[in-house]
């Protein structure tokens, strides 16, 4: 192996807080920017005493994520997330306990169309509701939050639970409540300075404790469920993720050292139901906005909606190959938003020599995605809002190897398949019923995220919807 064996490049560290007050953590993702123009495209930072290796850019993160897969694909720590949830589900877990719930995880998410429903009729059913609902705002100003995170959230609940929710039902209310206020929390400067100094914050008063009685909360409910199944389970006739859990903890009860648990099933359906609802909700959220600011842009979808589908149907998955626009305009929404600027933290499972630098065992790694998404070589003008960042010149959908929201290499998310499908048809049947009106003029529509350590989202807007 070649190289000296030292580690890349950083701004010097004090002891304890590390960069800590060289940082800027109300947001974190500009200032790896800044820092990259000065460090290049792999560099050392310390949060805390944690050392962080920083990539940057596509060819740094591919030789690492893709290239080494196996090397980068450890899950790199982040104590506040591992302090709610007590017991490592897929995301926060490592080694063997990781594969193997993720293989588990990935097979099931599968096949949970559960031979009844395709995931896709499942998907179609719940946007029905949701267009009802749409309808019922007569045309008067709303706030699409809640709207939307109750439709996605149900996708995941039938497949984890085997049920939708009404989105009256009192137990299903409080659950996004608390899925909101979340994730209101942990854009809040408290996560980063939880994470950089757990040990002291436990001991600080702050906003973060509501975190870990949220996700007790969280634990009960889930608790509850798996403990319903168990009484009505038929090992025969899996309904869901719950029941193919328990199903395989009783295959594996023979062997002493089992990774599927109570908790890791418990841990495990808290993931997928946070994941599966919180991300590809705040995404519509942030695309209608986009939709708002450029009537031009929905009026083109409106079109192409028209041509392929017509208003007689509802959309369908096989649709999507005949709508390049609407495709790339989904696509270039998740570019654009860069939803998880630093890419959950990855670490190394052994010492890695990468470039001229070794990167020692167990380090955490920040992919930073925004990196990659924001390449003005491959999109121009990165910080324009341009479907044609997914066109040919032929107006023919066109791919790109940049486009990483989901992350790439052996952590890809569990749940991209799911959230490609929800965003292409909810966006599409929304658009097929309804024209968006905006309740301010479109040039004053400010599509800006509010950034954090943790995500971007979009500042809170009301609009209408008009039927078409």
């Amino acid at each position: 192996m070649s190289g000296s064996g030292k580690l890349p490049p950083g701004p010097i560290a004090f002891p304890i807080i590390g960069n800590t007050l060289q940082l800027n953590t109300k947001n974190l993702p500009q200032h790896i920017d800044e820092l990259s123009e000065k460090y290049g495209s792999i560099f050392t930072i310390y949060l805390g005493s944690e050392r962080v290796v920083v990539l940057y850019g596509y060819e740094i993160m591919k030789e690492a994520l893709i290239g080494l897969g196996e090397e980068f694909s450890g899950r790199g720590s982040m104590p506040l997330f591992e302090k709610m949830a007590q017991e490592p589900g897929i995301v926060f877990s490592n080694g063997e306990r990781w594969k193997k719930l993720r293989r588990f995880a990935l097979t099931n998410l599968r096949n949970f169309g559960m031979g009844k429903k395709s995931i896709e009729d499942r998907i179609k059913e719940e946007t029905r509701f949701l267009v009802e609902r749409l309808r019922n705002t007569h045309g008067r100003p709303f706030d699409p939050t809640l709207f939307l995170t109750h439709a996605v959230s149900n996708v995941i609940c039938s497949i984890v639970f085997g049920d939708r929710f009404d989105y009256e039902d009192k137990k299903f209310v409080t659950l996004i409540n608390i899925l909101e206020e979340n994730g209101k929390l942990q854009r809040s400067p408290w996560t980063a300075l939880y994470n950089f100094f757990p040990t002291l914050m436990d001991y600080l008063p702050g906003p973060h404790h509501r975190l870990f009685k949220n996700a007790l909360e969280f634990r009960r409910f889930v608790l509850e469920r798996v403990n319903m199944h168990k009484e009505s389970l038929d090992p025969n006739c899996p309904r869901d993720f719950i029941d193919a859990f328990l199903i395989k903890m009783e295959e594996e009860r023979k062997n002493g050292q089992s990774d599927f648990t109570v908790g890791s099933l418990v841990r495990s359906t808290v993931e997928l139901f946070v994941a599966g609802t919180g991300t590809t909700s705040i995404t519509m959220k942030f695309g209608l906005l986009i939709l708002l600011k450029y009537p031009e842009i929905e009026e083109k979808v409106h079109k192409e909606i028209d041509r392929v589908i017509g208003r007689s149907r509802s959309p369908c998955m096989a649709d999507r190959s005949q709508m390049p626009y609407t495709d790339a305009v989904i696509h270039e929404i998740q570019r654009y938003i860069n939803l998880v600027p630093l890419n959950l933290p990855h670490a190394v499972t052994r010492d890695v020599h990468l470039k001229q630098y070794l990167i020692p065992k167990g380090t955490t790694i920040f992919p930073a995605l925004k990196s990659v998404l924001y390449d003005s070589r491959e999109f121009p003008n990165p910080e324009q809002f341009n479907p044609g960042h997914f066109l040919d010149k032929n107006d023919a959908f066109k791919k790109s190897d940049y486009f990483m929201p989901f992350s790439a290499g052996k952590r890809i998310c569990v749940g991209e398949g799911l959230a490609r499908m929800e965003l292409f048809l909810v966006l599409t049947m929304i658009l097929q019923n309804f024209t968006l009106k905006p309740v301010v003029d479109p040039k004053d529509i400010d599509i800006t995220p509010e950034s954090s350590f943790v995500s971007n989202a979009p500042k809170s807007y009301q609009f209408c919807v008009l039927p078409r």
